[in-house]
């Protein structure tokens, strides 16, 4: 890939694009950027990945700050979650780093892993309503017989096993997991644990594959530059859109994102 300017204008015009889907859904680092890098800018599987998990690490950073400025931090959660998700990030990694897979072979199950979790983020997100509606008939997970810690930490270990494989998992599906295992949760809540959790995976896997030579610094900084004023601005538009045209949209983005990642 040739680090050019034409090449870092359409960098952050990707950035701009992907940050308004951002602050119009809360959903979208992980998901639409490795697919875009791949698929629009010929970028390697394995480099995708490791840019586009710092770059969704600084992107939510201002948003977690805000959510716990808020209080909407449920910092229990966010450790049980950790609990599971560090380890099963750093289980991925250690296999990436001393199995040293044929990156062919590593370049496809990336893209086959990236697809389902698309598909899966996209089911999540079409589901949301679906499961906001049993909330309510709902008691909390705390208040049943299931563990909520034992749940939780599983929760996180295949999260965080998913995330550092394709950069993909810490978004919509995290958020839906967390509604289905604390209905009472308030949604504010639930998305900024989601959020202030997502932080520290995005960071971890960041810098293990940037270890590896798996992160392209120009690549991240074109897309950052384009990323952040298009948060701003989708953050302000997002309450001039119907909660189901911007739910609609994003499936839609989810499902596109999952075949265009695929092998061709």
């Amino acid at each position: 890939m040739l680090h050019n300017l034409e090449t870092g204008l359409a960098l952050a015009v990707g950035g701009f694009v992907i940050g308004l889907l951002i602050g119009l859904t809360g959903v979208g680092a992980g998901s639409l950027t490795t697919p875009l890098l791949i698929s629009g800018f010929g970028i390697p599987p394995a480099v995708a990945v490791g840019t586009d998990l710092l770059f969704a690490c600084l992107t939510k950073v201002n948003s977690a700050w805000s959510h716990w400025r808020l209080g909407h931090v449920d910092w229990t959660i966010v450790r049980r979650l950790l609990a599971g998700s560090m380890p099963g990030a750093l289980a991925v990694l250690a296999w990436l780093h001393l199995a040293q897979p044929d990156t062919r072979l590593l370049a496809a199950c990336i893209r086959y892993g990236l697809a389902a979790a698309l598909v899966v983020s996209s089911i999540a997100v079409f589901a949301f309503p679906w499961i906001m509606k049993r909330r309510a008939a709902r008691k909390t997970l705390v208040e049943q017989a299931v563990d909520p810690h034992f749940s939780t930490v599983t929760l996180g270990l295949v999260v965080g096993g998913l995330v550092a494989l394709t950069s993909v998992g810490a978004g919509a599906i995290g958020v839906i997991a967390l509604i289905s295992l604390y209905p009472a949760l308030q949604i504010r809540r639930t998305i900024g644990t989601d959020i202030a959790h997502a932080i520290p995976l995005t960071l971890l896997s960041g810098v293990a594959h940037a270890s590896r030579g798996s992160v392209d610094v120009y690549v991240l900084a074109a897309l950052l530059a384009g990323s952040l004023p298009g948060v701003a601005l989708g953050s302000r538009a997002t309450g001039y859109l119907p909660e189901w045209a911007l739910r609609a949209i994003l499936c839609s983005i989810l499902l596109l994102a999952a075949l265009m990642v695929l092998p061709k």
